[in-house]
């Protein structure tokens, strides 16, 4: 197997890994409780997706 001929400085090192931050989440707002939700993702508050129920919700009696 091939090995590298010198080391990597540690200047090189860093800047290959600053590109490994973590992203915020990118978050829309659903079209029918406009509530903050994941895209392309069905709505955990009101099971909507795309203007459609596509799960059915109990009616909660707080």
């Amino acid at each position: 197997m091939a090995q590298p001929k010198r080391r990597w400085s540690k200047a090189r090192t860093g800047a290959k890994r600053s590109t490994w931050k973590l992203e915020e989440e990118n978050l829309s707002t659903c079209s029918h409780c406009h509530q903050p939700v994941r895209p392309h993702t069905v709505c955990a508050n009101c099971g909507y997706y795309d203007g459609k129920e596509v799960i059915a919700k109990k009616a909660s009696n707080d």
